[in-house]
């Protein structure tokens, strides 16, 4: 662990805007440095540039603005434009999963050469997305060849750790930092970008660093499906999987975060590290029984609420089923890999009258499942007007603060399917819904 330089400001450029570009090109710019976010879709740059976000994320629009105002924040589409006028280059672009798990890294290469065409002298180029371990070889290969005029650089490998829906806090606040390096002078630019964050800071080789981060989420990934395979049980026994989270997590050794049982993990990092893991094993020649155990937990947790909603309503078929919740997690209208598709489009294969409602996912839930014929949108209370059941999917705090007493009343049938355990047991049987839980008794 190394201590951090001084906090003048940095030229960065960000190559790509979409969730962990744009909220780290926003967060340098309010930590003091002078940021170009860049994206390739145009449309995007020209409503970023208005003020626009095209996502959400709280108090991430207010950032946007105040440091669009002070000059600090620029958008770009353009990459030959914006790494002559940058110190340091952070690529921040996709890497979605192959149909073997392994990470499609076209669109880090393509931005490695499109920044080694575009050099004028010493740059650092920072690999910001989620990638495996020796893709930092990879960029400095492709660089290397790309760069005609032979100016110097370096690789670095700096993973991000946000959460969405506490992104900011996790960016400006964060555990730790890690930064894996192979030259001194690329050591001192990262210490003077992350200067004014008082955090401990790693520095690593480069490989290293690039495991940090797979380590790091599939071990969180573990807990998960770990903590849902107990509450599988836990409803066999009639024991209470909140209590055995809260006791589990009072041992320090262990703690509490990531023991909440549910309908199992979604979101962009989560699925695809662990695969991507999985994949990087492999190729090492190293079968990594655990996590594909962990990987496949998860994917059929999700399902067993639908279980649940048999075991109360009998036959699905017909039935109106009010679905509260299609985000991943709440605080952010992310659906990639989203507990809630799976689940309703096994209710759609059902035959079952679907109503849904999100906070600020069901545009984009829209856009995945079109307009089926069985699938309406709706607000809360009106989704749950007539329903032969409520299924809880995502914790909204909105849905926490129900009136769940005029809920039963709007429904035909008052049964309640909670996959993410928001409410009291007793408090819902009291009430006279029909309920069941995750691990709950």
């Amino acid at each position: 662990m190394k201590k951090k330089g001084s906090s003048k400001g940095v030229r960065i450029a960000i190559v790509g805007s979409g969730y962990v570009g744009l909220v780290s090109g926003i967060c340098f710019a309010e930590i003091g440095h002078s940021v170009i976010c860049v994206d390739n879709n145009k449309e995007k740059i020209k409503k970023l540039k208005k003020g626009l976000m095209p996502i959400y994320e709280p108090g991430l629009d207010k950032l946007l603005k105040k440091n669009m105002k002070n000059g600090r924040l620029k958008f770009s589409d353009s990459v030959k434009k914006a790494v002559p006028v940058s110190d340091a280059i952070f690529i921040a672009v996709n890497t979605p999963p192959r149909p073997d798990g392994s990470c499609d890294l076209q669109y880090v290469e393509a931005v490695s050469r499109e920044v080694a065409l575009s050099m004028n002298g010493y740059k650092v180029i920072v690999e910001k997305s989620t990638v495996p371990a020796s893709t930092g070889q990879k960029i400095k290969q492709t660089v290397k060849i790309y760069n005609k005029k032979n100016l110097p650089f370096d690789v670095v490998s700096n993973p991000e750790f946000l959460r969405e829906g506490k992104a900011i806090g996790d960016f400006l606040k964060p555990d730790r930092i890690v930064i894996g390096v192979e030259s001194k002078k690329a050591e001192e630019l990262m210490h003077r970008i992350y200067a004014p964050v008082k955090a401990p800071l790693i520095v690593t080789n480069t490989e290293t660093s690039e495991l940090i981060k797979h380590a790091s989420n599939s071990f969180l990934a573990t807990k998960i499906s770990f903590i849902n395979a107990v509450a599988n049980i836990a409803e066999r026994v009639g024991a209470d999987i909140k209590d055995i989270s809260l006791a589990m997590g009072l041992d320090k050794r262990i703690g509490g975060r990531f023991l909440d049982a549910g309908i199992g993990f979604g979101g962009s990092c989560f699925p695809k590290d662990v695969l991507a893991f999985i994949h990087m094993a492999h190729e090492e020649g190293i079968d990594f029984k655990l996590l594909k155990e962990v990987y496949g937990i998860n994917e059929s947790q999700r399902m067993t609420v639908i279980d649940k909603l048999k075991d109360i309503v009998w036959n699905i078929e017909g039935k109106k089923i009010a679905v509260w919740g299609l985000a991943f997690k709440p605080d952010t209208d992310d659906l990639r890999n989203a507990p809630a598709i799976d689940i309703v489009r096994e209710l759609l294969k059902f035959n079952a009258q679907v109503c849904v409602y999100d906070p600020v996912a069901m545009d984009g839930f829209k856009k995945i499942l079109g307009k089926e014929k069985n699938l309406k949108y709706a607000q809360a209370m009106t989704a749950v007007k007539g329903a032969d059941a409520l299924m809880l999917l995502t914790e909204w705090e909105e849905f926490s603060k129900a009136d769940m007493k005029k809920v039963k009343s709007l429904m035909r049938v008052p049964a309640l399917i909670d996959g993410r355990n928001l409410y009291d047991p007793a408090k819902m049987k009291k009430l006279g819904f029909l309920y069941r839980g995750v691990g709950r008794v």
